[in-house]
């Protein structure tokens, strides 16, 4: 490390990772409960089981944004983090919160709105350390070198801090209820942490191949230009069928068109940046990440968001599990992989180590992406028979809902692959690997003296 305050980032990666397992477990929980109904259904119900399997997406995200922001923040400023004691504060708030947020969910204590159910002090908590990281971060940047990934990165965490305000909103008219719900969701997901995802990227991009700062960062601002551009009225394909005026299903549809573009210049840079560098980083597993983050992001929030945004098209698929294939294929390749090749870029750094375990970690991703990408499929064929028999020939639900068990049954053998996969990551990450010295061969301590 160059600077000793980076290490803050371990235990905000450490955190996230324990998350991150809980996350896919509920998630294959929930996926077997597709098949089999009753699992569970008196001492955990499915609704709980969803409600830990989302929360802990999100809450793993950020605190794997927060992560990457401590390690790189200090590297992009030249200068130590301002104050580790308020990171270490903030990362005890957010433990607090999340456990708090999960007991309160298992006795049936929650909000009722999809991935805002935590309760009131909850709500609080997550507020209170955010401003915590915008402060120290924010003056750990102005009392250092500026930069374009700084710049984008804390203008993407400041957004998206200042939109968590509207969790508090929660009015009684059912239709702004759930405008103002977007108003996080989506300009969360489609929007602030792109900028989040585009400044961690050109990051990385930075430190494996070599590029230089300026090529870089003239990307990065390209990036940043096309995803609020479209992103912010893009919101309007959520406006389409909740009461609000007409004029959203055109302006829904037109500018959520434009989302593909930057998530194709996303793809596009990463590419690009390492046929330019050329250069042979011994990270090879963060540079797959890296790429795959990339490239599964423009197919799941691209190419599948593109499927259904149009009005026409989605008036049928609204709400079916071509929904549910463009959710998980989107977040796994923007946030979820990204995530994952961060942790793979610093952990080794953080660690003291070499890169180690990368087989096993190329594997996993290989794993995840594969399992991922079949049960997108899976869920896309299902979701396509579901809106036919539905929404058009007007079948019952549950009827269909029988109809699609085969589906069911092959997204549940998907997720056992993603599970699978992430495992393999976690011990990748967390069990070094044996050194192997050849016959004669001299080890070198880390101090790089015989």
């Amino acid at each position: 490390m160059k600077y000793a305050s980076q290490k803050v980032a371990y235990a905000y990666f450490i955190v996230a990772m324990g998350l991150f397992a809980i996350q896919v477990l509920g998630g294959l929980l929930a996926g077997w409960i597709y098949v089999s109904p009753n699992t569970l259904s008196e001492l955990l119900p499915f609704n709980i089981i969803r409600m830990i399997h989302t929360n802990a997406l999100i809450v793993w995200l950020l605190l794997g944004f927060f992560g990457a922001a401590y390690y790189l923040v200090p590297e992009e400023s030249e200068r130590e983090i301002y104050s580790v004691k308020l990171a270490y504060l903030q990362l005890i708030i957010l433990v607090v919160g999340t456990l708090g947020a999960v007991a309160s969910y298992l006795v049936g204590i929650h909000g009722g709105r999809e991935f805002l159910e935590q309760p009131l002090w909850v709500k609080f908590g997550i507020l209170v350390a955010a401003v915590i990281f915008l402060i120290n971060i924010s003056l750990t940047v102005l009392a250092g070198r500026r930069t374009a990934i700084t710049n984008v990165l804390l203008t993407g965490l400041w957004l998206l801090s200042l939109l968590w305000i509207f969790a508090f909103i929660n009015p009684s008219n059912l239709s702004l209820d759930k405008m103002y719900w977007w108003f996080i969701v989506h300009l969360w997901v489609e929007g602030t942490w792109e900028l989040v995802m585009a400044s961690i990227l050109a990051f990385l991009m930075l430190k494996l191949t070599g590029v230089d700062r300026e090529v870089i960062e003239k990307w990065l601002y390209v990036i940043v230009a096309t995803a609020l551009f479209s992103g912010i009225l893009g919101t309007g394909h959520h406006f389409y069928w909740i009461g609000l005026p007409e004029y959203w299903q055109w302006v829904g549809s037109i500018f959520s068109t434009f989302e593909v573009v930057p998530f194709f210049a996303m793809m596009s840079f990463a590419f690009l940046m390492v046929w330019k560098g050329r250069r042979n980083h011994p990270n090879k597993a963060a540079l797959l990440w890296s790429l795959g983050s990339a490239t599964v992001a423009f197919f799941g929030a691209g190419v599948w968001g593109f499927l259904h945004t149009l009005h026409g098209v989605n008036y049928y698929t609204h709400g079916t599990q071509v929904t549910a294939a463009h959710g998980h294929l989107s977040f796994y390749g923007a946030y979820v992989a990204l995530n994952l090749a961060m942790f793979t870029y610093a952990m080794p750094v953080l660690l003291g180590r070499s890169p180690y375990n990368q087989v096993l970690n190329m594997v996993s991703f290989w794993l995840m992406t594969g399992g991922m990408a079949f049960m997108t499929f899976v869920l896309t064929f299902a979701g396509t028979i579901q809106t036919h028999m539905q929404r058009v020939v007007g079948d019952y639900y549950m009827d269909v809902q029988d109809t699609l068990e085969i589906f069911y049954l092959m997204r549940f053998g998907a997720g056992v692959a993603v599970v699978l996969g992430a495992l393999l990551f976690l011990y990748s990450q967390l069990v070094p690997q044996r050194e192997v010295v050849e016959p004669g061969e001299a080890v070198i301590p880390e101090s790089g003296k015989a």
